[in-house]
């Protein structure tokens, strides 16, 4: 009977990242339909991540450290910020002198543009903003060069509640 376990240089592994330091404090409200959403507040996200790769000839995946610095400057350039959503069909939102302005059904709130940050997704949810990290990763050319087969991020808004995107 012929031996059917793949030797250790032809596997694939899969390893996570998980790191308290891998956090953004957040303002934003979730968007339910043309006329309903949440009231302005904020949570303690945490992100991780998880890689599926083949093993190099030197016995590592590849170094992950750059990963690691990755996901660092996408929460750190979240954190302290106030989200709001490029792409909402219910939510018209504009730049001006003093600031943004966002829209919702004929209610207007502005907002420091320090203080905001424009995702390029249709509402800020868990699940939004684990493809956002996705995208981001995805579009960065460090990234790219990496040797993953498959990625998943997951995103927390608190304790239990995890939004969850996969590559």
């Amino acid at each position: 009977m012929a031996n059917r376990v793949q030797s250790s240089s032809s596997r694939s592994v899969a390893f996570e990242i998980v790191r308290e330091s891998l956090h953004f404090s957040a303002g934003h409200f979730t968007i339910f339909s043309s006329s309903e959403r949440e009231n302005l507040h904020g949570h303690n996200f945490q992100v991780q991540c998880r890689i599926e790769c083949p093993v190099g000839e030197d016995g590592l995946a590849f170094d992950y450290g750059i990963v690691k610095d990755l996901l660092q400057r996408l929460c750190d350039t979240l954190d302290e910020k106030f989200l709001l959503p490029t792409r909402s069909p219910y939510l018209k939102i504009s730049e001006e002198d003093k600031g943004v302005k966002a829209t919702f059904n004929h209610e207007e709130m502005f907002f420091l543009k320090r203080d905001v940050f424009l995702l390029d997704v249709r509402n800020i949810a868990v699940e939004e903003l684990a493809n956002w990290f996705i995208d981001q990763l995805h579009n960065d050319p460090k990234f790219v060069e990496l040797p993953i087969n498959e990625l998943t991020i997951r995103v927390a808004s608190g304790s239990g509640q995890w939004g969850e995107a996969s590559i």
